[in-house]
């Protein structure tokens, strides 16, 4: 555990980025027949997977020998190839992949994201004035906690499944001289998962704070190589402003505190976003807006988030279903993905990410919110009024 109070020397980034651009490299013979042989395996299972419904036998034979300076089409859809039951199957391994492999991103990204196509262009970024948002339950009836998250990769440097050793070191400094140099309200602990203790793991992971290792998905991805170097977490001194290192992105950045005042989240999370662009180059598509591993994280690469107790409105499940397709919501258990909800408790975000500024995106989540405050209300009172008879 590390106090950040101290000035790291300047590293020459811009050097380090242009020493890590590589040559293209020819296509070995066994990574096609793995190609073929879990291609073969996709068609013939029950998936439904975005990649069984999107890589059709004509895309994937247009694809099938294509590379970019450093990955092949294996790179992007192995961890699908493994595991039949993802949602999505598809990472891209480096920036190049979005345009390379274009006709299988392509199709999955209008998919999961609302209809957003290949001929659409992201906004440029607009977080408007955040303040605006407010308390969205000040008598702290129904929301737990809220957090925004947003992911950032670093120009220059490959996704998950290229970096080395070297680049895992490097990009960790990189984002911890950063923070050093950023405001009082950023001041904080730095943990690096080397080393780190036992107790220390098991108490940032149950306060929501640290990612957990062993994701098969990631695994299958190549994305877990030399756990755990060039991986940490920092928090600042409130607890109210996280920063993930090397976990799934190069960054991932979480404001987050108790209750429902989505303004005050909002906000923090712009002045810390704005903190770490001022020295980080990030990677940025002119189409696809910030470009980070996974396709579900492009354009603003914004989650909003509340937990939020629903007991009522989630037990009419007809309902529930038709609020989120409403507002194109991603409705999780208690602690995330893949895990059922304790006493009422859910997590609920936004599921588009791309097409729309950072503004509007939060707008939409907050109108969402407020309506399904406001149908557990009424739903409530339908129980009252039922006991009252």
């Amino acid at each position: 555990m590390l106090l950040l109070h101290f000035q790291t020397p300047r590293l020459n980034w811009l050097f380090l980025i242009k020493r890590y651009k590589s040559t293209k490299f020819e296509i070995k013979p066994e990574v096609l027949a793995t190609l073929d042989e879990g291609y073969a395996k996709l068609r013939s299972s029950n998936s439904n997977s975005l990649l069984k419904k999107h890589l059709t036998p004509e895309i994937f034979k247009s694809l099938r020998t294509k590379t970019t300076k450093s990955s092949t089409l294996l790179d992007c859809i192995q961890s699908g190839l493994a595991n039949h039951d993802s949602k999505c199957g598809v990472y891209a391994p480096d920036a190049e992949a979005y345009t390379i492999f274009a006709d299988l991103f392509d199709p999955i990204i209008q998919d999961y994201h609302c209809g957003f196509k290949k001929t659409d262009k992201h906004p440029y970024p607009n977080f408007g004035n955040p303040c605006v948002f407010g308390d969205l339950d000040p008598f702290k009836h129904y929301i737990a906690s809220t957090r925004i998250r947003c992911a950032r990769s670093i120009r220059g440097y490959p996704f998950n499944p290229g970096m080395t050793k070297k680049h895992y070191d490097d990009v960790e400094d990189m984002i911890h001289c950063t923070l050093s140099k950023m405001g009082d309200e950023f001041k904080g602990v730095l943990h690096p998962l080397f080393g780190m203790k036992k107790s220390i793991q098991r108490k940032l992971i149950n306060d929501h704070f640290l990612f957990k290792p062993g994701d098969r998905f990631l695994e299958a991805a190549n994305a877990c190589r030399y756990w755990p170097t060039g991986r940490s977490i920092y928090h600042n001194f409130d607890k109210t402003f996280l920063v993930w290192c090397n976990e799934e992105d190069h960054i991932r950045m979480i404001s987050m505190q108790r209750g429902g005042n989505l303004g005050e989240v909002f906000s923090r999370l712009l002045r810390g976003i704005r903190g770490m662009e001022a020295n980080i180059p990030f990677e940025y598509h002119d189409r696809l807006g910030y470009l980070n591993f996974c396709p579900t994280n492009l354009g603003t690469a914004i989650r909003a988030s509340v937990h939020i107790r629903i007991p009522k409105l989630a037990s009419d499940k007809t309902k529930f279903e038709q609020i989120a397709k409403k507002y194109k919501l991603q409705i999780r258990g208690t602690h995330g993905e893949h895990t059922d909800a304790e006493d009422g408790l859910y997590d609920i975000s936004n599921k588009r990410r791309i097409g729309l500024t950072e503004y509007q995106i939060v707008r939409g989540f907050c109108k969402a919110i407020s309506e399904i405050i406001q149908l557990e209300k009424a739903e409530k009172g339908k129980t009252t009024s039922k006991n009252s008879k």
